[in-house]
């Protein structure tokens, strides 16, 4: 196993060092001071929970409006008609039109964006991208709200830090929901408001104990474990 370096360690004994369980409040401050690289490391959170994704009625996706954004500039593509490209592009889309994109996707494997966002008459063209957009969380999907005539809200949304998350086949949910220049307050909101969509969304198939892990850390730094019941009492 690979030794770990010294401001990594340092950042461990900082967590270690904490008496009792962790709250989402204190991993917030945490997070921030175990973030000693020399760039704007993201914060992340990862989730352990108690769903079978095999089964479609206990997948967990969707979406949130983090209240501070996530620190990073989003790049739209919008795939539409003539009709809602101007409306697209007056919303601040980075990208938009329909065939020439799906072309350059499709012969070129051009993937420079960050959220895609379709009107759901032109599905059955884009659809023919979802072997390609599919494996990367790209394609644009109703449930995600990214399948929409509201073009002009969803773009403005986007860039303003809503972001989509989608449970792996593990159970598993990976997401950054800010970066480690932000205060701890606002790092706290944006954690709270996604966990909060996250026990919302908590499917009624799903048996047992939903949140069965919940870590927050930077791009560097070590995992910081919150206690589960104090992330309950939160996303309430």
């Amino acid at each position: 196993m690979a030794t770990r370096g010294k401001r990594y360690r340092e950042a461990q004994n900082a967590i270690d060092e904490q008496p009792g369980s962790v709250t989402l409040q204190q991993a917030a401050a945490l997070v921030k001071e175990t973030a000693t690289a020399n760039f704007d490391e993201s914060v992340d959170m990862d989730l352990r929970l108690g769903v079978d994704p095999r089964h479609a009625d206990q997948m967990v996706r969707g979406s949130v409006a983090l209240p501070h954004g996530t620190g990073k500039e989003i790049t739209v593509l919008v795939l539409a008609n003539e009709a809602k490209q101007q409306e697209a592009e007056e919303a601040g889309a980075d990208h938009v039109g329909l065939d020439e994109y799906i072309e350059r996707i499709q012969d070129d494997n051009w993937l420079e964006f960050d959220v895609a966002i379709a009107t759901p008459d032109v599905m059955g063209q884009v659809g023919q991208l979802g072997r390609i957009l599919g494996p990367r969380g790209l394609m644009p999907n109703p449930k995600s709200g990214t399948v929409t005539m509201d073009i002009a809200e969803t773009v403005e949304e986007v860039k303003a830090g809503k972001i989509e998350f989608r449970v792996d086949r593990n159970g598993c949910l990976h997401t950054s929901i800010g970066r480690a220049s932000f205060d701890p307050q606002e790092i706290y909101e944006n954690a709270r408001a996604f966990l909060r969509e996250i026990v919302r969304l908590r499917p009624a198939s799903s048996k047992g104990l939903y949140l069965k892990s919940v870590t927050m850390s930077a791009t560097m730094g070590p995992p910081i474990e919150i206690d589960r019941s104090a992330v309950l009492s939160e996303a309430r």
